[in-house]
């Protein structure tokens, strides 16, 4: 349905040399076949082309699109959702200490069902997150009676306002890439904090499993990126990367998707496997991590 017609810039860095990858099959949803190009300058890899904006809602609506629903049904979910019972914590903590403060104003971007906005706000953080999916909205006022507002509205709150804005996975989704990251600029006070979590394409499971890598997601995620182009997002946009922390569980759990879009079906043994290994080469160079959590602050804040 989505087939390249020209060669595409870089949605980070602008520049021409780009070149074509592979294509990638929408194993989540639709089947369909999407194409993976690179960028030769800031090593950005990204989905052209996609389908427009309006039309993108379609390839969430699935009951086993586990970021927007709550299911326990099915290993996967399970997995995920014991997974983020255990990394809330730990992000939660991340925060506190990156921004040292035990409490204070807190913005999250695709906040999906609520809960990590719930797990700061119980430890005394005043919260707000912005979420595209009604449904997810709903359950997070619902549960856990936490303000989440449309996507709009992020360009409707006061500037200087936040002493912290998180992105769990998020930012590869996101349309308006540098139109967010400006914002978030604005928004954060003077020692504010930006963090951002994203798949790493350049980490050892993505190498071995290569079209059928889970965490390309493809069209939901329209950037994959590398350390070099958050790197180069970050400049572009005035802000400096000033941490960078690995997510280690994520090597098991997008190895355990892959093997089962690689094969047909579960092979547990053999995701466990590659996302042990993959763990070890990034626990030598968290550039070769899974996903990683990058923390920005504004470059001349004001």
């Amino acid at each position: 349905m989505y087939s390249s017609t020209s060669q595409p810039i870089c949605p980070v860095c602008s520049d021409i040399n780009t070149e074509f990858a592979f294509r990638c099959k929408d194993h989540n949803i639709s089947g369909e076949m999407f194409d993976l190009w690179n960028c030769l300058k800031c090593n950005l890899r990204f989905t052209f082309p996609v389908p427009q904006e309006h039309e993108i809602a379609q390839y969430y609506k699935a009951e086993h699109y586990v970021s927007h629903n709550n299911s326990a049904r099915g290993l996967i979910n399970k997995m995920y959702r014991f997974a983020r019972r255990f990394t809330l914590s730990a992000k939660r903590r991340f925060v506190q200490r990156r921004t040292g403060l035990p409490g204070g104003s807190l913005l999250d971007v695709g906040t999906g069902v609520g809960a990590f906005l719930h797990e700061m706000k119980v430890s005394g953080w005043q919260v707000m997150g912005v979420e595209p999916d009604p449904d997810a909205r709903e359950y997070a006022l619902n549960s856990y009676k936490v303000s989440v507002f449309e996507p709009a509205q992020l360009f409707e709150f006061t500037h200087n306002s936040f002493d912290a804005i998180t992105l769990w996975h998020v930012l590869e989704h996101v349309y308006n890439l540098h139109g967010y990251i400006q914002q978030f600029g604005r928004l954060l006070k003077q020692d504010g904090l930006l963090f951002i979590a994203v798949p790493n394409y350049t980490s050892g499971d993505a190498r071995f499993y290569g079209e059928y890598w889970a965490a390309y997601d493809v069209p939901r995620h329209l950037y994959h990126f590398s350390p070099g182009a958050m790197q180069a997002l970050a400049n572009r946009n005035g802000f400096r990367i000033i941490a960078q922390k690995a997510m280690w569980l994520d090597a098991f759990y997008i190895s355990l998707l892959s093997e089962k879009y690689k094969h047909g079906r579960n092979r547990y043994v053999g995701g466990l496997y590659r996302g042990m290994i993959s763990a070890l080469e990034a626990f030598f160079n968290t550039d070769h991590c899974s996903s990683l959590i990058y923390v920005l602050k504004k470059e001349n804040p004001k």
